[in-house]
């Protein structure tokens, strides 16, 4: 972390980095692996003018490949010598309104409607953070991200994720006839609800169960209190996913990454290569998720 407070003195500013080394992906700082985005705890551009050239100068004298912030608020590039280098769309929505307002925010036929069919249809609900929670939560993560051509997060991953995050950590699991069709992972800062992973059955999403879950998130941190529930980024190419993430009436706006020194975006990354997303697509199960365990740190 940067700060210019003093050892004895309260945090007044900062920038929170990991360093990922890799003899896949190289070297770099990045702020933060792993999180959709992470704001620098500023006061003013003439702070960000002077932590930008901290950074060019460490990842120089370092010879990292590159330094790489996340910021939700945009960045004015090149005067820091930080260029884009990925765009995604950022979705969120707002709780403030009333429970039954939310509601009619959402698309009519694939969001309200599904809704209803799994209240009608009887599915069992469960959140929390046992070890049944998770083991259910991965099965349907290994369903999904084959799905979807790409490797699952490791187990141990979610594991620790649960047991450092505590309280601020919840899976919900959606049942029909106690088989588990759908889940997602959320955690909670402060005033807001964070949509991290989401996975689910196919076969049985005539259920409603996805919907279903997003709608007992939304009660539940209305309920707690939450101001807001981000639903993360999507990749501006992932057309189905931002559609979808559109019809809970959230809001939408870009989100870009910066990096030192500057490098073009990139419209596909080697995981997204035809020929390894379809080998990822049939590999068994263990095979998948040893892969997930070997490779994820490299993904950062």
């Amino acid at each position: 972390m940067m700060t210019r407070s003093s050892a004895n003195q309260p945090l007044s500013d900062g920038l929170v980095f990991c360093q990922v080394s890799s003899w896949i992906t190289g070297t770099r700082l990045v702020s933060l692996p792993f999180s959709d985005h992470c704001d620098p705890l500023l006061n003013s551009s003439e702070d960000f003018c002077e932590f930008a050239e901290w950074l060019r100068a460490e990842r120089d004298r370092h010879r990292w490949g590159y330094v790489e912030i996340r910021p939700l608020s945009r960045v004015q590039e090149g005067n820091y010598g930080l260029q884009s280098s990925h765009s995604y769309c950022f979705h969120e929505l707002d709780l403030t309104p009333r429970l039954e307002q939310i509601f009619r925010g959402f698309d009519k036929d694939s969001v309200q409607r599904r809704i209803r069919r799994a209240e009608r249809g009887g599915l069992s609900y469960e959140v929390g953070r046992s070890d049944t929670l998770v083991k259910e939560f991965y099965r349907l993560l290994l369903i999904t991200r084959k799905r979807h051509h790409l490797l699952p997060q490791p187990r141990l991953w979610l594991k620790n994720l649960v047991e450092c995050m505590g309280a601020n950590v919840e899976l919900r699991v959606a049942r029909t006839h106690d088989v588990p069709i759908a889940a997602m992972l959320t955690l909670r800062h402060r005033s807001t609800v964070i949509y991290k992973y989401g996975c689910s059955n196919d076969k049985l999403h005539n259920l409603g169960g996805v919907p279903f879950l997003f709608w007992k998130l939304i009660e539940e941190s209305k309920a707690s209190g939450a101001l807001k529930i981000d639903f993360g980024r999507s990749d501006l190419d992932q057309e189905s996913l931002i559609n979808f993430k559109d019809k809970f009436g959230t809001s939408k706006r870009l989100l870009k990454y910066y990096r030192y020194p500057s490098t073009p975006e990139r419209k596909s990354r080697c995981w997204d290569k035809r020929g390894i997303r379809h080998v990822i697509s049939v590999l068994p199960d263990v095979v998948s998720a040893t892969a997930g365990r070997i490779l994820y740190r490299h993904m950062g």
